[in-house]
């Protein structure tokens, strides 16, 4: 088969994982979703997504800092038609590989390279280096041979160098895949030490209850995300508006709600700036002036939010200094932006045939 066939066929095993810390890729194997450890970042619960899954809370059931594997489980997963497989036949140089994932949010990109190495031995682990550009995103996604099968988990890259990525293969997943399955268990972190699989309720003070060395992962689980300053007090206002923050948290200071036609993108910048976006539709080409004239009489009667346009695209914004944000005036902001972004997109289409905007899922 060749890439696009390949993505066409198993892309609704596919999965997006976002945390606090960043995103990833993961792909279901059976009834789990597997993927790195250092994608999950060390937390009992992440937000995972697919072409059939809609942005959704799943427990991360197993934990494996030494594989850097981790699995996710998910209730409501539905089995997709085209399941992947793990691969058994040996990997060899010079294979053709596909590497699926979502680099820098670019959701369902896939790469076609080869097997540079089919065996590179780091930290007393193998891998498989290849040459198919991986990113930043496609961290826990699957390796692909031309058939189809996982050959390998995309771990890691040599940063600053030109397409060197490695795969763990799909024997050391199998092997994890074995072990907690046999278990029969939940919550379970392999310790890097011993390489026993610790029940998270029986680790003590976060050491390993076998060999009692320190485990890291036990004590980033055990203390989860907890939001601070600013960024406590955005998710106090948005959890005020029903919004649920998990979801809609894309990192630790950005977020994004769908209102109706309208997505609004709240971001708090370094610099201490809160910004709360909307990008609604495009200027049309006719009658521009009518739009203007529109948005400038709607400037002089909003209060807390001001239209502009950049790029063709009108925007609709709230903007406020981190020290000057409280939970009241807060509140009153977003849920007028909430409310607005959708009312004033459908007014600029259906009135003065602005350009309804599309926006990838």
């Amino acid at each position: 088969m060749n890439t696009q066939i390949i993505l066409e066929t198993y892309i609704e095993n596919i999965i997006q994982i976002m945390t606090p810390y960043g995103t990833g890729t993961g792909f279901i194997i059976g009834d789990l979703i597997i993927t790195n450890s250092h994608v999950v970042s060390g937390l009992r619960e992440v937000v995972v997504s697919a072409k059939k899954i809609k942005r959704v809370v799943a427990k991360v059931v197993y934990d494996d800092p030494y594989f850097d594997l981790a699995f996710i489980k998910l209730d409501s997963l539905t089995t997709p038609k085209n399941r992947l497989k793990l691969s058994t036949k040996i990997v060899s140089n010079g294979d053709t590989t596909i590497a699926v994932g979502h680099p820098y949010g670019l959701n369902y990109s896939a790469t076609e390279g080869i097997v540079s190495r089919a065996s590179r031995v780091q930290d007393g682990l193998e891998y498989i280096q290849i040459d198919a550009a991986i990113n930043p995103g496609n961290s826990g996604g699957p390796l692909l041979n031309i058939e189809g099968d996982v050959i390998g988990v995309n771990t890691f890259i040599i940063q600053n160098a030109n397409n060197i990525g490695f795969s763990l293969p799909y024997f050391y997943v199998q092997q994890a895949l074995d072990e907690f399955l046999a278990c029969g268990k939940e919550n379970i972190i392999k310790c890097s030490s011993c390489k026993n699989l610790i029940q998270e309720k029986n680790i003590k003070n976060d050491y390993c209850s076998a060999c009692g060395v320190k485990i890291e992962v036990a004590k980033l689980r055990r203390k989860g995300y907890k939001p601070t300053g600013a960024t406590k007090l955005m998710e106090e206002i948005l959890s005020s508006l029903e919004v649920d923050v998990t979801l809609a948290r894309r990192s630790q200071a950005s977020w994004e709600i769908d209102k109706g036609s309208t997505r609004v993108e709240i971001n708090y910048y370094e610099n201490g700036v809160i910004i709360g976006d909307t990008k609604l539709c495009g200027i049309p080409s006719k009658n521009i002036e009518k739009v203007y004239d529109f948005l400038l009489k709607e400037n002089s009667e909003l209060s807390y939010l001001q239209f502009s346009i950049n790029e063709n695209s009108i925007y609709l914004s709230y903007l406020i200094i981190d020290s000057s944000l409280t939970l009241k005036e807060g509140k009153i902001a977003l849920q007028r932006l909430f409310e607005y972004s959708n009312k004033y997109d459908d007014i600029l289409i259906n009135k003065y045939n602005a350009v309804k905007q599309k926006r990838e899922e």
